[in-house]
């Protein structure tokens, strides 16, 4: 398929801001789905009451008279012929529009509406007429310097150009079934709507569409499975591990103890472990896939833990070394940042089997990795294996037993149907000695009183969490950012404490040395997006605030909250909003991350499930699981139902399917 600088319009600066909202392709282009849409409805002069916002169209009767003021203010007026009689149109500062509004000219008019001079204050001009009384318009999400109307156009001039290129993963039995839409039509008419019953038929096949890649994903991993449950041969020495429990300075709790019993059996099965530990925020799974390690050492065999960052690598690393201080156990650390020499040293004694657990980051299971007798894969926070990385691990000769753990809890239906290749542990009970977080709601308005809160904190030699939804302003947003946080906290504490930022667009190295300086206490203040969701422990950190808190689903709301706790001392969370305050009580009074997970099942109309959307295997374009689960539910059985009808060698879509596994799943 073509590049996106192919695309009639792109240089090489739209190509950097296309970028930086995800967009690489052609087909991230087209895919780049509007979140939102303006109803655009002609309204009549003659109905009009006086101040009322008024949509209308028609065509410019007069010269534009430009006036300027002083610098950076001027004002345009002009007159329009409209359907419903003939009006006055000012708008300010847009001198630059003056060249297109030609009289002739069709245009629509946005703005308040002043009945006793016949004027219309104008807060937008669009260089069209609505075709219908009704036109619809969709609104993307931009970046500054990429604006509406330049996504638009260039999703347009894509479909044009390279629509018929673009694949459908929806087989054509199914297409036929359900009577959808060709995938270009679909793209077409959700970019450019002209009837709202229209737009509803092509979200629904298109949200199908992403159901079915999905489920599709789902339900592969889950046939491999079964024709590989060739497992390893092994026996544990159980005396040896439960001297190494009884050495654990902490109690197990009963849910920790009764997912390591699942674990064991897996373990001793015949067939190939692949289940998910599933546990709240702090409920102890780091022990837990520590002892697992233990037991799979002592069958015999080599472990490796992988952890989503480099800095929660080390953290591991350091841990996992703590626990077995006294062992003959030989633990290391294999991450981007390691030594070549060390890289070359770590390489030799995995393969030869001097190693018996390596920690690290997805350096792990490249193909240059080679280890002497890997019997098991522990992932950390939602990272699976996807189709390749697996075969990597079996061009290898290598049919490791796996775990992935998850420290988002989701109503268990969603579980069953969303990680149906698994079998599942959850842990929900917390080891005793965990500090009880208290959480407030302010509004806006204080605000005061929120930084007096931090101030006192910091005084106390404590560390802050400060959280936005946006790394920096977009079109059309009042909400809080990275960047505005951080002009704002600087002007409040700049003086006597140092604040940084951290946010998932920056290099992961450069994210690692925040977190670092973080937790080595040289950040007192640290601001970020929903990155550090998945972090480390820093024990010293006791408050956070969350701004725009609505914008977030509770689950991820107490996620972040459970960045705090990690200490001896008393933490607090801060929810900062002006609406949605009702849902945002609820986490007030409920701690537990299960309950939370069904509250916000029940309560949150819109976003996405696990909360806004950030890199992982839960994120979807249009789809939204809680709000389509009949839709997730079909494509289930439809996936099922094409895995087991079809032979893959025999059908193209069905390998482009396979192909395109997520890396993340």
């Amino acid at each position: 398929m073509a590049l996106l600088k192919d695309i009639k319009g792109v240089g090489p600066r739209a190509l950097c801001l296309l970028n930086k909202i995800g967009i690489y392709t052609i087909e991230d282009l087209v895919t780049h789905y509007p979140f939102r849409y303006d109803v655009l409805e002609r309204g009549d002069l003659t109905k009009a009451e006086d101040e009322e916002h008024i949509v209308i169209d028609g065509k410019i009767e007069s010269v534009p008279i430009l006036m300027r003021f002083k610098a950076g203010l001027n004002k345009m007026n002009f007159r329009l012929v409209t359907q419903s009689g003939v009006v006055g149109v000012s708008i300010f500062n847009r001198a630059f529009l003056k060249n297109q509004l030609q009289v002739g000219t069709g245009v629509t008019v946005i703005g308040k509406f002043d009945k006793g001079k016949n004027v219309i204050t104008a807060s937008e001009i669009k260089m069209s007429t609505l075709t219908n009384k009704v036109k619809i318009e969709p609104v993307y999400h931009c970046t500054s310097g990429l604006t509406n109307k330049n996504l638009s156009t260039y999703i347009n001039m894509a479909l044009l150009a390279y629509g018929k290129d673009i694949p459908d993963y929806i087989p054509e039995e199914y297409i036929k079934k359900y009577n959808f839409l060709n995938k270009k039509t679909a793209l077409n008419i959700i970019h450019n709507p002209s009837t709202d019953e229209k737009l509803k038929e092509v979200i629904i096949r298109l949200k199908y569409e992403e159901l079915f890649a999905f489920m599709f994903k789902i339900n592969y991993l889950k046939l491999q499975n079964k024709k590989k449950n060739n497992g390893l041969s092994r026996e544990i020495d159980k005396k040896e591990l439960d001297k190494f429990i009884k050495s654990i300075p902490f109690k197990l709790t009963n849910d920790q103890t009764t997912a390591i019993e699942d674990i064991i059996k897996d373990l001793e099965s015949p067939s190939r472990m692949n289940r998910l530990l599933q546990g709240d925020v702090g409920s102890g799974k780091t022990i837990v896939s520590f002892v697992s390690m233990v037991a799979n050492y002592l069958s015999g065999y080599q472990s490796a833990l992988m952890a989503p960052t480099e800095i929660l690598a080390v953290q591991h690393y350091n841990n996992l070394k703590e626990f077995l201080k006294g062992t003959d156990i030989n633990v290391e650390l294999l991450t981007g940042s390691t030594l070549k020499k060390d890289k070359q040293r770590i390489y030799e004694e995995l393969s030869n089997g001097n190693i018996h657990m390596i920690v690290g980051t997805h350096a792990l299971i490249q193909e240059d990795v080679e280890y002497n007798n890997l019997g098991l894969v522990i992932t950390d926070e939602q990272h699976r294996f996807g189709v390749n990385q697996r075969a990597n691990l079996q061009n290898k000769g290598l049919r490791p037993d796996i775990l992935y753990m998850s420290a988002t809890p989701i109503p268990r239906t969603y579980a069953l149907t969303i990680y149906g290749d698994m079998d599942m542990s959850i842990i929900k009970e917390r080891p005793k000695g965990r500090q009880p977080i208290t959480t407030y709601v302010k509004s806006n308005d204080e605000i005061k009183e929120v930084l007096q809160m931090m101030l006192d904190e910091l005084k106390e030699g404590h560390q802050v969490y400060v959280i936005a939804p946006l790394i920096e302003e977009s079109e059309n947003s009042d909400l809080a950012t990275v960047c505005n946080l951080k002009d704002q906290m600087t002007l409040a504490f700049g003086k006597n404490f140092k604040i940084d930022i951290i946010h998932g667009k920056m290099a992961g190295g450069a994210k690692d040395l925040i977190m670092q300086e973080f937790a080595s206490g040289k950040i007192q203040i640290l601001i970020s997006t929903t990155v550090i969701e998945v972090g480390v422990d820093v024990p010293n950190a006791t408050t956070m605030v969350i701004f725009d808190a609505n914008r977030f689903g509770l689950s991820t709301l107490h996620q972040l909250r459970g960045r705090v706790g990690r200490g001896t001392s008393k933490s607090q969370c801060i929810l900062i909003s002006n609406s949605d305050t009702k849902r945002l009580d609820i986490m007030k009074n409920v701690d537990d991350g299960f309950l939370i997970s069904e509250e916000d099942f029940k309560l949150r109309g819109h976003g996405d499930l696990f909360g806004t959307k950030q890199s992982g295997d839960m994120e979807f374009k249009i789809a939204n699981l809680r709000e389509d689960y009949k839709i997730l539910l079909q494509t289930k059985k439809d996936s099922n139902e094409y895995l087991k009808n079809k032979d893959t060698d025999n059908d193209i879509l069905k390998k482009e399917l396979v192909l395109s596994v997520n890396e993340n799943l």
